[in-house]
């Protein structure tokens, strides 16, 4: 089994909207509600500069607002990020009934390692690939071909679960089953049924029944 990070197995948000609102805060903008980031979560660097600057990377100042970015998410990253509820008993079926699983995510080992090395769960992870693992990212295979070969599996013998297009794209393009997670932060807007998934799950319990394990 392998798994999206943020909006999969950690919520992420709370971090990410902090760190992008303290960039507004230090330009004395007001402080914008956690609830109007979470949306935006899934499109990381791009999305938080959208919900809080209206800047799109074409912008002038796009690179260099992005690096401030990822400093500031970088000093905050640990302090309110938390397993989703269901994940911690999600593995633990899934290490009892003698299944691998990993970790496939965008977000680079700067930010990753930090996160996963500060959560024990992470500890039973068979594989942990990040955006900069090989040299390209989802939705290309590359990233998820990588896992299969660590994990010395074919990639029909794995099943990718993500919570964005790009995921299931990515799942596909390697030749993986895939399944949608609902629960992360998809907006109300987000078509999932036009992802093409093989399954969607609600919560991350609902994944053992895909498998047909207690």
């Amino acid at each position: 089994m392998l798994f999206d990070l943020d909006g999969t197995l950690i919520d992420s948000a709370p971090d990410l909207g902090t760190a992008v609102d303290s960039m507004r805060l230090h330009r004395g903008l007001p402080s914008l509600p956690q609830a109007h980031y979470r949306a935006h979560t899934g499109a990381g660097a791009r999305g938080m500069l959208k919900a809080a600057f209206d800047i799109s990377p074409e912008h002038e100042d796009f690179v260099a607002m992005k690096e401030e970015f990822f400093m500031a998410y970088e000093a905050c990253l640990t302090q309110r990020t938390q397993l989703f509820h269901e994940v911690a008993a999600l593995v633990e079926h899934l290490l009892d009934a003698g299944l691998m699983w990993g970790v496939v995510t965008n977000k680079s080992q700067r930010f990753t390692k930090p996160i996963t090395h500060s959560m024990s769960l992470f500890a039973t992870a068979s594989t942990v690939i990040c955006g900069d693992t090989t040299a390209h990212t989802k939705p290309h295979p590359a990233p998820l071909l990588e896992a299969a070969r660590q994990l010395a599996l074919a990639p029909g013998q794995c099943i990718y679960v993500g919570d964005d297009e790009r995921d299931i794209r990515a799942g596909h393009a390697a030749g993986m089953p895939t399944v949608a997670a609902r629960y992360g932060y998809l907006g109300p807007d987000a078509d999932v049924a036009s992802w093409g998934a093989d399954a969607e799950v609600s919560s991350p319990l609902q994944v053992l029944k895909l498998l047909e394990l207690p």
